[in-house]
């Protein structure tokens, strides 16, 4: 179902949006869950820490492929609000010309360097070739995580929260499935459980792909919309690669913290490893929020309805705020028995594996409203059409992980790499808050502003004519013509 985000109550649109994307990450962090403790319960602690071991460089590269499938979804986001359909077509079909590309050379180079770059960052002996194993495969697969959230980027733009939930439903269930299959009945490994990975998120990407092409009859292109275009290319890069490379930005911090905590031993990496898969689970809400401000500010930029964006900011913000509060009071009530999901009952370690565990995702929760604002005013930003500005506050993250990591764990120990990510998380947000203040103030600067009007009025020019009408500044004479950036 195609949604229309410029019309109507911000905090109803939000939640109505954010409910069905928050599903489909639970269930994608469901199947991520399952990995974890189907190789924590069935092939022990070590192979737990070997997966755990490879997070960082994951989120390096994997991060970078959905950062950029998410920029490539904001212009189609924008020129759906701006209700200009065959241009919303030319941007899917060159946002499909460069994924195939990205992905052919990001799954050459990861697999030419991963054997060098886990020994860069000091993988314990112990665990090296499991580690090894694991992440070659998932970055063999990187050409199906560029084909399910390119599909599930412009399904979204197009104000569609619920389908890709399907599909991830599918992959979750297809995933256990083979879990089990390789691991148990071809005694594979932490290798098997790449290996189902991959599978079922390829197997989720081809079946959106199929529903795409039968049901969403606006997405039908003409010969001339799927032509290779120059200036949509360059636009898609301009808004993809920078978020693509603040995930990247962000994670290099966190291969440093990961190196840092690779050196205090495989006890203490498996105690990280459990600790950051329930911590990715209790995120989701956030993950969920930033998905939904980027079409939503998308979609409200690309109409010039500009008075909706600060509204909207303010009332997830809001949510954001009373889900911290709820996911902190769950965890100091049920973080042990949180921890043990991901740990074998027979550990010889284990009274001491789940208070480590248990401490670093307190220590995280603390901080959650902090993570809210990030991902929220993040992707705000980024669906106003501020990519690049946006990847300031990534750089921030990377500093103080990277500071956590070279001067802190190595005096402190564990306990300060359990502040890394909430030290990450304050400095970024000490520049979003005045960055995206910054960033509709320069839209009304610059584009006329519609104000929210309920949807059967006709009395406003629609949002295309709008942003073909020069804008006479105050004191200033009218300009020639609208900027190139994309809107």
């Amino acid at each position: 179902m195609i949604r229309d985000l410029t019309h109507g109550s911000p905090m109803r649109l939000i939640l109505g949006f954010a409910l069905p994307t928050l599903l489909g990450l639970l269930f994608q962090q469901f199947y991520n869950l399952m990995d974890s403790m189907i190789v924590g319960k069935l092939l022990g602690a070590q192979a737990l820490a070997a997966v755990g071991s490879t997070n960082s460089i994951s989120f390096f590269v994997i991060g970078f492929c959905s950062g950029v499938c998410s920029g490539f979804a904001i212009p189609v986001a924008q020129k759906m609000g701006a209700g200009d359909h065959s241009g919303m077509r030319r941007f899917v079909a060159n946002a499909a010309y460069l994924s195939l590309l990205f992905s052919v050379l990001l799954t050459a180079l990861t697999g030419i360097f991963c054997d060098g770059i886990l020994t860069v960052i000091n993988t314990p002996s112990d665990i090296f070739s499991d580690a090894y194993a694991y992440i070659f495969i998932i970055f063999m697969g990187i050409p199906t995580t560029f084909l399910y959230n390119l599909l599930a980027g412009i399904i979204r733009s197009l104000g569609d929260s619920r389908t890709p939930v399907y599909f991830l439903a599918l992959s979750s269930l297809l995933n256990i499935l083979l879990d089990f299959v390789f691991i148990l009945q071809f005694d594979a490994g932490v290798a098997g459980a790449a290996i189902a990975t991959v599978i079922s998120q390829g197997i989720s990407g081809l079946t959106c792909l199929l529903y795409m092409v039968k049901k969403y009859p606006v997405l039908r292109m003409a010969k001339a919309e799927r032509r290779l275009d120059r200036p949509s290319c360059g636009t898609l890069c301009a808004m993809g690669i920078p978020m693509g490379l603040q995930y990247s930005i962000t994670a290099i911090g966190s291969i440093v913290l990961q190196s840092a905590v690779n050196a205090l031993g495989s006890t203490y990496v498996a105690a990280i490893a459990a600790g950051s898969k329930l911590y990715q689970l209790l995120a989701c809400p956030y993950d969920a929020m930033g998905a939904t401000m980027a079409t939503y500010c998308g979609q409200n930029a690309g109409a010039v309805k500009l008075d909706r964006l600060g509204r909207g900011i303010r009332a997830c913000s809001l949510l954001g705020a009373v889900c911290a509060g709820v996911i902190l009071l769950s965890m100091i009530l049920f973080s042990n028995q949180c921890a043990m999901l991901f740990l074998d009952p027979a550990e010889p370690e284990l009274e001491l594996l789940v208070s480590l565990a248990s401490q670093y995702i307190l220590i995280s929760c603390s901080f959650f409203f902090p993570l809210a604002l990030v991902n929220i005013l993040r992707f705000s930003i980024q669906g106003m059409g501020y990519s690049v500005f946006a990847i300031l506050a990534g750089v921030l993250e990377m500093l103080a992980r990277t500071a956590v990591g070279y001067f802190f764990v190595p005096a402190f120990g564990y306990t300060a790499a359990c502040f890394a990510s909430p030290a990450a998380w304050i400095c970024a947000d000490l520049f979003l808050i005045p960055a995206s203040i910054a960033c509709i103030r320069r839209l009304r600067r610059d584009l006329p502003v519609i104000r929210d009007v309920p949807p059967d009025t006709d009395s406003l020019p629609s949002a295309q004519n709008v942003l073909d009408t020069p804008v006479r500044r105050p004191g200033g004479p009218a300009p020639a013509g609208q900027s190139s950036r994309t809107l």
